[in-house]
């Protein structure tokens, strides 16, 4: 009962500390014990503490890191979107997938509202006027898809309307554009597509890249990435690859090594089926 007691004077300082406000507390016969809290929705309740424990993370000018990072005992300010008075913070769905979060990365030109904008209008084009007509891919029949590289989630915010869902992935080595993407009410994660993604074989109807085997190439054998992109993908399921005409021929002929059918379109694009042999 001393212990339970110490606990729950713990959390109560603990949440207090970092504003969360209990919402809901109850007992069931058996004794058993639950608390919701809620997280507040901005940066005053931080700013109006008594006490600076734990403190508000400090906005950092260099790019982030995304991968094997040692956690931070301090307050990540709380993001307002920047769109208008009339819009509190969170946006709903779907308006949110259009907005620029102004004040997420305030010291870092690499994210900015223009490059932001720029990426959605590439993925509004590129999809309605290529990916879903001109590459022969069978969109009725994908029910999920996985972004190998997505970048601020433009082309997962694109198809929100059809009826799949995307993974977004963000490369650990290139842009941590992560936030965006969950900003954006979207779903991602970080890897290096040089190990092995942690998900169950046959998973994925289609994976889509763009331009994202150059900087592999440089650490590891894309005859890895691409047999453990075989492993991911259904059988009947399909890779969209937006590439150099070089990588995409190199990467034409590792899926033809196992027994893909492909085919290159406009002199960038690689689409790729796989069939159902497997090795005997």
């Amino acid at each position: 009962m001393i212990l339970a007691i110490t606990l729950s004077t713990a959390m109560v300082t603990l949440t207090e500390s970092i504003c969360w406000k209990e919402v809901v507390k109850a007992t069931d016969v058996s004794g058993i014990g639950v608390v919701i809290y809620q997280k507040p929705t901005s940066s005053l309740c931080y700013e109006e503490r008594k006490g600076i424990n734990p403190p508000l993370c400090i906005q950092k000018s260099v790019p982030t890191i995304s991968w094997y990072t040692p956690l931070d005992r301090c307050l990540p300010p709380i993001h307002i979107a920047n769109f208008d008075t009339q819009h509190g913070w969170p946006t709903s769905w779907p308006e949110r997938l259009k907005i620029w979060t102004s004040n997420l990365f305030e010291t870092n030109r690499e994210y900015s509202e223009e490059r932001y904008n720029e990426d959605t209008r590439h993925w509004e084009v590129l999809v309605s006027g290529i990916y879903m007509h001109n590459l022969a891919i069978n969109w009725s029949s994908i029910r999920n898809v996985i972004d190998m590289n997505a970048s601020f989630g433009g082309f997962a915010a694109v198809l929100v309307k059809e009826p799949l869902w995307v993974m977004n992935v963000v490369p650990i080595h290139g842009l941590d554009s992560l936030p965006v993407i969950f900003n954006r009410g979207l779903i991602g994660i970080y890897h290096d597509w040089c190990e092995s993604f942690n998900t169950y074989p046959r998973t994925y109807d289609l994976m889509h890249s763009s331009f994202l085997f150059g900087n592999l190439k440089k650490r590891c054998d894309l005859l890895d990435v691409v047999a453990e992109m075989d492993r991911i993908v259904r059988p009947g399921g399909w890779v969209l690859i937006q590439d150099t005409i070089e990588m995409i021929e190199k990467l034409s002929s590792i899926l033809h090594s196992l027994h893909w059918d492909t085919s290159i379109h406009y002199d960038t694009f690689l689409v790729g089926k796989k069939g159902f042999w497997r090795p005997s």
